[in-house]
């Protein structure tokens, strides 16, 4: 069942995105040539819990970190441990936050280094697939309509867009209904409504769609082995514009 939001449950999940949205700027700030995603997963543990908050994802379903960083061809839930960023890589961090019973999520692909100019094009295109998507965030148009205008984009620049995974619904819990695929799907066709929340999150391959999970039952890379880019956001449909809840800058 797809849940409506009040103004004033909006504003907690508001709240809530700042948190995300702080814990996303430490991690672009403290990602460095030699550092561990581990030591990246306890930074975020840390400010997070600072701000009165706890990690979405810290034991969902059994998850063992606060945050899910995955580096060049993993294209989410990537485990946080004692590997180093190199020069020249990517990393995908995915933030999720509960603040006062309420959800922020968001994730953000940063370079590491010295990146080659097709990597960042894709990092950069991941991008603006979600701010595509986001300008049919309003009333009266469907899922579907958001999920063609990520695919379109990603595609026109011969990109594979993950299809084993989807955005979501979001509020009280991590995951609600509706599902927010970045493909054009007829199963896709709920009208937007003014008090629903979604993530919208497209997960972008340079090469080919298709993806693995690896043995951790976690991990999910690409099947070729080219880099993969995430960008999501925590976004609120209005009777107006929408409103991104995990991202206080002006950016489009």
């Amino acid at each position: 069942m797809i849940t409506i939001k009040t103004r004033a449950e909006i504003e907690k999940m508001h709240a809530a995105g700042r948190v995300v949205e702080n814990t996303l700027k430490l991690l672009e700030r403290s990602i460095r040539v030699g550092i561990s995603t581990e030591a990246l997963n306890k930074l975020a543990h840390e400010y997070i819990l600072s701000q009165g908050a706890t990690p979405s994802f810290l034991g969902y379903n059994g998850y063992p970190k606060s945050v899910c960083l995955s580096v060049n061809d993993e294209v989410v839930h990537g485990i946080p441990n004692s590997r180093k960023l190199k020069d020249g890589d990517i990393i995908s961090c995915d933030v999720g936050a509960i603040l006062d019973g309420w959800h922020g999520d968001a994730a953000r692909t940063f370079l590491v280094g010295n990146v080659d100019e097709a990597t960042k094009k894709l990092v950069e295109v991941t991008r603006e697939c979600f701010f595509e998507g986001l300008k049919f965030c309003k009333e009266g148009y469907r899922i579907s309509d958001i999920s063609a205008a990520v695919e379109r984009h990603a595609e026109k620049h011969g990109y594979g867009v993950v299809k084993d995974l989807v955005g979501h619904g979001i509020g009280r819990e991590m995951h609600e209904e509706p599902e927010v695929p970045n493909y054009e799907t007829p199963r896709a066709r709920q009208r937007l409504r003014a008090g629903m929340t979604i993530a919208i999150e497209p997960m972008i391959n340079m090469g080919t769609w298709k993806v693995w999970q690896l043995s951790d039952g976690w991990t999910v890379t690409t099947q070729d082995g080219k880099p993969s880019a995430h960008y999501e956001n925590t976004v609120a449909i209005t009777e107006g514009e929408p409103i991104i809840l995990t991202c206080s800058e002006e950016i489009s």
